[in-house]
């Protein structure tokens, strides 16, 4: 009878187990699309239902063809890719390039670096592929896109760790750098509608203070791990209990969309933060 039970409880261990494994594993490879609607009166009409998927935070994951058709699901205008493609700990740069010209095959695809191309070292080697595959790399740079004659303006900023030293001299900060930097890829046109492409979240209040309509982040990996009611436990630059880590955050006239990002890190798994693509549809007022 006791031997009974004891097969009992090890059946209800192994199960309890093999449960829990799945579950994670589960949490950390099924990509779940999250859908965001964006109204402004700034965005022009022929730009009304215009759709932007976001891809963050990837880390040379490898989905096992989960994750294009997803993206081509979501019949995107623009594809744009706010940093951490690569991981500094495990870089794959052929991994890179294929993943590039696959999304290239689905629409124009716009980039901007996070601190793990910095710090991996190989980002010249990373910028050379982004040239050759055909993503425009928006590092402290702009571009205005058009539909039918009427235009918004796509910003980019390259992760603060590309900062020169002699730069954060002159402007006395590296918030001074960034905010000078906003200025100088601003365009003449104070009415056009800015979109702006940056890995940290942690810089909300610049992005508002230089009066961005609409700003796409990831970085903070959603918190990590995600607890229920108080939310994220842990992110980059901001640590424990931080105060950005997934979602739709509003100050003023600017509105920030943060992606729990993909992959993961040094810290190898995500507890109730599932990998995130962001889709997010423009609408005019």
């Amino acid at each position: 009878m006791n031997h009974k039970r004891e097969i009992r409880k090890a059946m209800l261990v192994l199960l309890l187990i093999v449960g829990l494994a799945y579950y994670f594993y589960w949490g950390n490879n099924a990509v779940e699309t999250t859908h965001y609607t964006y109204t402004n009166e700034a965005i022009p009409d022929n730009f009304d239902g215009y759709t932007v998927v976001q891809v963050s935070d990837l880390h040379n994951k490898d989905f096992h063809g989960e994750l294009i058709p997803k993206i081509e699901e979501a019949d995107p205008n623009i594809i744009v890719v706010t940093g951490d493609l690569i991981d500094r700990n495990r870089t794959d740069l052929a991994f890179a390039e294929a993943f590039l010209e696959e999304v290239m095959t689905l629409a124009p695809v716009y980039f901007v670096s996070g601190n793990h191309e910095v710090a991996s070292g190989n980002y010249p080697e990373l910028r050379e592929i982004i040239d050759q595959t055909g993503v425009l790399n928006l590092d402290d740079a702009s571009r205005v896109l058009t539909q039918d004659n009427e235009q918004i303006n796509l910003l980019g900023l390259a992760d603060p760790l590309t900062m020169q030293l002699d730069d954060v001299i002159e402007e006395g900060s590296e918030s001074g750098v960034i905010k000078q930097t906003i200025e100088e890829i601003s365009t003449d046109d104070p009415e056009r509608f800015d979109l702006l492409l940056s890995h940290r979240p942690e810089l909300f209040d610049m992005y508002e203070e230089a009066g961005i309509d609409l700003v796409l982040t990831g970085h903070a990996h959603g918190g990590q791990i995600r607890l229920p009611f108080i939310g994220g436990l842990f992110a980059p630059s901001q640590g424990f209990f931080p105060d950005y880590t997934d979602g739709r955050y509003v100050e003023d006239e600017t509105t920030m969309i943060l992606s729990r990002g993909l992959g993961n890190s040094i810290f190898p798994l995500r507890v109730f933060n599932r990998p995130e693509l962001v889709v997010i549809t423009l609408h005019t007022e």
